[in-house]
């Protein structure tokens, strides 16, 4: 496998790099535009990958998409990917305006619209029939030509995991995920979905790894490791997780904590037991150590090295970035 982080800037990136990073990725918030930090990176790096991990898939429309892709790859030509995210339902309807209904169904269709623009060839319609997109495109102008850009599904749950094996090129995980959850959901969902389509190749795994390290400053690195779990666990989406790894308790505490503004008691309802399956954290030696003891709860081809963002300052992420590279050699790289 290659590690990647998110994008930690131009003053970071090169370091990074020359140090063995082998990917950045980019995403979307509302200061933030996975598409023009994307840009950014292709023009700041030289080898990397480089993609959105991951993007809301229903904020813009696949020719959207489609188009920033094309853009990018006569910049940085056999780089990219693309992590598509559906988001909650909330935040189609109240931020972007858009259905948010049957994302599942949604998605998959998103991804294929996608792909009918990016394989689109010179002088052919561009054509894509769907429940939710209808695309019929003569378009003259000698601008296309296939491109075979890999297309991820962020998928946490069974049906979303499924999907990504069925009508993307793979799955990118969540910094929750465990051992466990990779292994007992994650892995065999996206495999059945694999079979459905009659793909035969292995799909590609990318995936968040949580890592805070700090030598001088390691119980606050393992607090800021801790916050971001709770702020993630908030969300009942993630139940049948909570479920599978019994944590049902501790959840409703950092809940409870949540609804009540205390940062603190929600922060401290993350169990030492929940910190080691999902984080890597505290001082250099610690995090090597957890690292390697977590080689198995991996994705098999790229794991991003996400410095806690919840109540983080950009200064300090910039700092565990940095940190992070003295993880890199821990498990060695494969192509």
């Amino acid at each position: 496998m290659r590690f990647g982080m998110p994008w930690p800037g131009r003053d970071v990136a090169p370091e990074a790099e020359q140090a063995g990073v082998g990917a950045f990725c980019a995403g979307d918030f509302v200061d933030r535009d996975a598409y023009l930090t994307l840009a950014e990176i292709v023009s700041g790096t030289e080898t990397a990958l480089a993609g959105p991990a991951i993007t809301y898939a229903f904020a813009r429309t696949p020719y959207a998409h489609a188009t920033a892709l094309r853009q990018l790859h006569a910049q940085a030509p056999g780089r990219l990917f693309l992590g598509l995210g559906s988001a909650a339902f909330r935040i189609n309807r109240d931020w972007f305006g858009v259905p948010g209904d049957h994302p599942v169904d949604r998605i998959a269709e998103t991804a294929g619209a996608i792909r009918a623009w990016l394989h689109a060839e010179n002088g052919e319609r561009v054509q894509y029939s769907g429940e939710y997109y209808s695309i019929d495109a003569d378009v003259r102008a000698p601008v296309l030509g296939r491109l075979d850009i890999p297309v991820l599904l962020a998928g946490f749950n069974t049906r979303m995991a499924a999907t990504a094996g069925r009508v993307a090129d793979g799955v990118i995980g969540h910094g929750l995920f465990t051992r466990s959850w990779w292994d007992a959901v994650v892995r065999p969902a996206v495999a059945r979905g694999a079979a459905e389509s009659g793909n035969t190749e292995r799909p590609l795994e990318y995936g968040w790894i949580i890592t805070a390290v700090d030598d001088d400053a390691p119980e606050r690195a393992i607090a800021d490791a801790r916050r971001m779990i709770a702020f993630y666990l908030t969300v009942k989406t993630y139940d049948p997780y909570v479920a599978h790894h019994g944590w049902q308790e501790p959840v409703a505490q950092l809940r409870s904590a949540f609804r009540s503004g205390d940062t603190a008691a929600m922060t401290a309802a993350v169990t030492d037991e929940m910190l080691t399956e999902i984080a890597v954290c505290g001082t250099t030696s610690e995090a090597r150590k957890a690292l390697a003891s977590r080689a198995g709860s991996l994705p098999q081809d790229i794991g991003f090295f996400a410095p806690p963002s919840y109540l983080v300052s950009r200064r300090r992420r910039a700092a565990y970035a940095r940190a992070s590279l003295d993880l890199l050699d821990v498990i060695p790289a494969t192509s």
